[in-house]
C-alpha cells in the first residue's frame, strides 16, 4: 500500500530524495516517487495534489529546489500533510552555511492554514524527511 508520495521537480532532485526513500523503505512505509515540475507542469502537479488523499496518501515529501515552489504549491491544493525536503544547492545558499535550516525560501514556501500540517527539513538532508514520515 502506498502511504507516502515523494515528489521532485526534476530527476536531479533524486540525489536528496533517494535518502528519504531509503529511510521510508527501512520503516516498511509504502511509497511512490514522481517527477512533477511546479514550473513546467503546474496543472499535473495540481491534479496529483488534489487526488492525493483520495488515493490513500498519508503524506507527501516534496523535494524543493532553490525557489522551493513545489512544496508550497502542493500544500495549497491538498489536505494531506506536505513536508519540504530542501535540496542542497551549494555552499553559499542563504548565508553560506550549508547545513542551516531553510529560512529564506523553504520556511515561507510551505504556508499552510491553521490546523494543516506542513514542515521543512534541514537543507540537504532528505533522510530526515523519511524519518519524519516513518512508523
Amino acid at each position: 500500500m502506498i502511504e507516502v508520495g515523494l515528489v521532485m521537480g526534476s530527476e536531479s532532485d533524486w540525489e536528496i530524495m533517494r535518502h528519504a526513500a531509503r529511510t521510508l523503505r527501512r520503516f516498511a512505509v509504502g511509497l511512490e516517487a514522481r517527477v512533477i515540475s511546479a514550473h513546467r507542469t503546474p496543472d499535473l502537479l495540481f491534479l496529483y495534489a488534489e487526488a492525493a488523499a483520495e488515493r490513500g496518501l498519508q503524506a507527501v515529501i516534496a523535494g524543493a529546489g532553490g525557489a522551493a515552489h513545489l512544496p508550497g504549491m502542493l500544500a495549497a491544493k491538498t489536505l494531506v500533510p506536505v513536508l519540504a525536503a530542501a535540496a542542497q544547492l551549494g555552499p553559499r545558499d542563504f548565508g553560506g552555511v550549508p547545513d542551516q535550516p531553510v529560512r529564506a525560501a523553504g520556511a515561507h514556501a510551505v504556508p499552510t492554514p491553521s490546523g494543516l500540517a506542513g514542515a521543512v527539513v534541514q537543507r540537504g538532508h532528505g533522510e530526515l524527511a523519511g524519518r519524519a514520515m516513518g512508523k
